[in-house]
């Protein structure tokens, strides 16, 4: 299968790498910086690099028409999804990405109501892509992405009826040497943490919350321990319920009260703003100096330490009709992924996973046509396989609400 990867980011960059070890792919590296798609490209002899500016529709298709290519693999922020998505659909390519298109809250009641949902724009588009007979994964990361599967899987294997699907990210990582240093990308965890939470209720549909609205603690497996977590704006609240049968849906992130404190203080500022800003006679875009002025995460592997964890806490009555609460989760240890693939924790446990999505379609395990997400899938082939990429996940059973 020939890949047309988009980004050489730190994800785009541990994709590479893990790509490189599985037979079935074939890439071709493309970033607006050519030395990045060059560095990303490097991991395995064979692989090309071009440049691209993901924005630019038409070279998009153009490249993936000359090189043949059976798929688009967006490992870009969400601001280019939609040009990489039409794109896509253009040249009659597979696509996967792991961020959906933005969103955008509601014009008076952004904390009570929706307004255009993330991958709104991308559903929108959803008969187009069943007319062309391609496949448009879209949020196949870890989270969204594994924890959608575990989502499917827990509901086909594990479950009679599903309660509360709770997706949970925490995790122990330290950056040595930094008071503030997010370990994955500014622009997007900005636009997550401060953007209104969407919850998902039957009978109710989606609605919203402010941001990090009802912390709850979270005891994490590996050691992590408790961690306080709170409502984000993520895509798995949007796209489970489409596949999956619940009462509710939520995700809470696991962020610490220093990194909230450190998020409010940008937005009370404004410097979490994209439109840009006249500065002495240069246009600039808020967030997007806030994200030059602070360490890129693919750089800071070596001076981080510790675990992280996704996963996807469920609760209801289990197929013997007693009351049952699960986590499925997926821990990665720094240390390993740094020392195994060269990349951070968080970036190697998000690439790993439409690696494994693209082998299953090259495989034809998995295969569809139209706008889909993990959840629409068969989970048992992604979870052998992930296993098989030497890193397996875990269910933990716990004691459910009122028996502990």
């Amino acid at each position: 299968m020939r890949i047309l990867l988009v980004g050489a980011g730190g994800v785009g960059t541990a994709f590479a790498r893990i790509a490189a070890r599985r037979e079935f792919a074939d890439l071709v590296v493309a970033d607006y910086d050519l030395a990045r798609a060059q560095h990303a490209a490097a991991a395995k002899d064979g692989y090309r690099a071009v440049r691209l500016d993901a924005r630019d529709e038409r070279a998009t298709a153009a490249l993936l028409a000359g090189y043949s290519c059976d798929a688009l693999m967006n490992a870009t922020d969400p601001r280019s999804a939609m040009p990489l998505f039409r794109s896509a659909l253009t040249a009659g390519t597979h696509y996967l990405d792991m961020a959906m298109s933005l969103s955008r809250p509601h014009p008076d009641e952004p904390y009570a109501k929706t307004g255009v949902k993330l991958g709104d724009e991308q559903f929108a588009m959803a008969q187009e892509w069943e007319r062309s007979g391609r496949l448009a994964l879209v949020g196949i990361g870890v989270e969204p992405g594994l924890s959608d599967v575990f989502a499917r899987y827990a509901a086909d294997t594990l479950f009679r009826e599903i309660g509360e699907i709770g997706v949970r990210d925490g995790a122990n990582l330290v950056v040595a040497g930094y008071d503030f240093a997010p370990t994955f990308s500014i622009w997007t965890t900005i636009e997550e943490c401060l953007n209104p939470p969407v919850i998902w209720e039957d009978g109710r549909g989606w609605y919203t919350t402010p941001p990090f609205s009802e912390p709850e603690t979270f005891t994490f497996p590996a050691g992590i321990g408790p961690v306080e977590c709170v409502n984000v704006e993520h895509e798995e609240v949007l796209l489970i319920p489409r596949w999956v049968s619940a009462k509710r849906v939520t995700f809470k992130y696991g962020l610490g009260a220093e990194f909230i404190r450190v998020l409010q203080t940008l937005h009370e500022l404004g410097l979490d703003r994209t439109d840009p800003v006249s500065v002495g006679g240069a246009s600039v875009s808020p967030r997007d100096v806030v994200a030059a002025c602070l360490p890129d995460p693919a750089t800071l592997g070596a001076k981080m330490t510790g675990l992280t964890c996704a996963g996807t806490w469920v609760t209801g009555t289990g197929t013997d009709g007693a009351q049952r609460e699960v986590y499925l989760h997926h821990v990665v240890d720094n240390a390993w992924s740094m020392a195994e693939y060269g990349s951070t924790a968080v970036v190697w446990q998000t690439a790993v996973n439409p690696v494994v999505a693209l082998e299953l379609i090259d495989s034809g395990a998995w295969s569809g046509a139209g706008v889909l997400g993990p959840e629409a899938l068969p989970p048992g082939p992604f979870l052998g396989l992930l296993t098989d990429y030497g890193s397996p996940w875990a269910c933990e059973e716990r004691a459910p609400a009122g028996q502990q």
